[in-house]
């Protein structure tokens, strides 16, 4: 197994200040600034910022807010998490991140994905009931333009494109290029026909239950012709100097999040111990001592075989301090501890 590259993701979600109140939009998204430089000093190699469109997220602009973190941070690799590419355009998304690869020295990467949410459809004028054809065509799309050469291309979803070129190109290679799969074999095989690497959203459950997924990916790969990919895997989690910490201040943002988002879908609100069964050694929380998430995230990366594992840090109102705290833990004692239980077999 290569060394496992140990990133973040955050969604920008809305936090509370000391006296109970939302921050600000604003305020929230110059705090994601604040925590990518810590993450790009403590050594992660990648920070990603998703796409949302409403109230409790702050970030529906990725590529502009990674462009100010570009420009204060050094090594540390910058993308998306996920780019909604259903209901935007493929080749302002290539031009976005070919941008982004140019003003941050070759370190930026997008992750393509149809979103958990929908409010980008109606705000950008996209019918939901294409919600699997617009994905189709604009991924098919997107892999043409990523490859770099003057693009011919028609569909059903938009005009045609007759031998276009695209500025600015990458300047050495292709923009790395992730697709994010939630559970669905047919994206799989979708990632795998267009050489895209496979970042899996695990947020409930075992990990090992995504294994037949990713020896679909790698299945499909050789029957296809192409060479081995990376495969990712991002869950949520949180980070403090003990297990019962770390539980004890994600449990009422972890709730209320679940709560909220349960509301508009129908679920039930989520109990103790569901979360604790999550945050155990076989759910989708990476929760407690830099000890317990190390071997945790370590096991995973052997089960699946994985090249990057990413924790979703922001976790619904917690405060920022906290999550600096997670991010300050994460790299200086997760990374080191995991590289180590990996290198040792």
């Amino acid at each position: 197994m290569t060394k496992l590259e140990i990133g973040v993701d955050t969604f920008g979600d809305r936090t509370r200040s000391a006296d109970g109140a939302f921050l600000s939009h604003a305020q929230v998204l110059r705090d994601v600034v604040e925590q990518a430089e810590l993450a790009d000093r403590v050594g992660l190699a990648f920070f990603a910022v998703g796409e949302h469109h409403r109230e409790d997220f702050a970030v529906s602009a990725p590529e502009v807010l990674l462009g100010a973190i570009a420009s204060r941070t050094k090594t540390i690799h910058l993308g998306s998490a996920v780019t909604v590419l259903s209901s935007d355009d493929p080749i302002r998304v290539f031009q976005r991140f070919s941008t982004l690869d140019a003003i941050s020295s070759g370190r930026a990467e997008v992750i393509l994905g149809r979103g958990s949410f929908t409010e980008s459809f109606p705000l950008f004028g996209f019918d939901l009931s294409q919600y699997e054809a617009l994905f189709e065509e604009k991924l098919d799309l997107y892999a043409k333009v990523r490859a770099g050469t003057p693009v011919t291309w028609s569909g059903q979803t938009r005009t045609p494109l007759r031998n276009q070129s695209v500025y600015p190109p990458i300047e050495r290679g292709l923009l790395r290029t992730w697709v994010g799969v939630g559970g669905s074999p047919e994206s799989v095989v979708r990632a795998a026909r267009h050489g895209f690497d496979l970042m899996l959203a695990i947020i409930g459950g075992d990990s090992a239950r995504f294994e037949p997924y990713v020896a679909l990916y790698h299945r499909a790969l050789r029957e296809m012709g192409k060479d081995a990919l990376p495969v990712g895997v991002h869950s949520p989690g949180h980070l403090a100097d003990t297990d019962e910490e770390a539980k004890e201040q994600l449990w009422p943002h972890y709730f209320e999040m679940r709560k909220r988002i349960g509301a508009e879908r129908g679920w039930p609100p989520p109990t103790r111990a569901q979360f604790d069964q999550e945050a155990g050694p076989r759910g989708a929380l990476y929760v407690g001592a830099p000890e317990t998430v190390a071997q945790k995230i370590a096991a995973t990366a052997k089960t699946l075989s994985l090249s990057r594992f990413e924790m979703k840090y922001s976790n619904g109102t917690m405060p920022h301090a906290q999550m600096m705290r997670s991010l300050e833990l994460l790299g200086t004692r997760v990374a080191p501890r995991v590289h180590e239980l990996l290198s040792s077999g």
